[in-house]
């Protein structure tokens, strides 16, 4: 039995199917919704605007608190609880990272670069890193 849950979330639709996945199908585990900022890209465009901030964590808080609106929307209709936690950097390692506090990871397919050309067919770039890295249970959802 899962006893606690962690769910990265960004804003894209697969990420929304895998929290109502996670609070559907495990009613009596402990969600966590992790939401990464700072993603390094080629241009270094996100993680160069968050360290520009005065305060980093204060910069990460709220760019993720939309998302995190959306997750407790999630978890409001289906009158369940989620805990929230900011991570900063690389999403993929961060996940991995994070992944020995909980016994199991739900995640989208495919994160909020779903429509970028060199994305995977099937499976995300995150997602895919995950699943292979990840010492504990891993569920994609589509």
């Amino acid at each position: 039995m899962l006893s606690r849950i962690l769910v990265p979330m960004d804003d894209s639709e697969p990420a929304g199917r895998a929290l109502e996945y996670a609070l559907e199908n495990h009613p009596d585990a402990a969600i966590t919704v992790l939401h990464v900022v700072g993603v390094p890209s080629m241009m270094m465009g996100d993680a160069v605007g968050l360290s520009l901030e005065d305060d980093i964590g204060e910069a990460a808080a709220n760019r993720a608190e939309p998302v995190f609106e959306r997750a407790r929307q999630l978890a409001d209709e289906r009158e369940r609880e989620i805990e929230t936690i900011v991570g900063i950097g690389h999403p993929a390692r961060n996940i991995v990272n994070r992944a020995d506090e909980y016994d199991a990871i739900v995640l989208g397919s495919h994160g909020e670069d779903r429509d970028r050309v060199v994305r995977r067919f099937l499976v995300g770039n995150v997602a895919e890193t995950v699943s292979k890295r990840a010492q504990i249970p891993v569920t994609i959802v589509r």
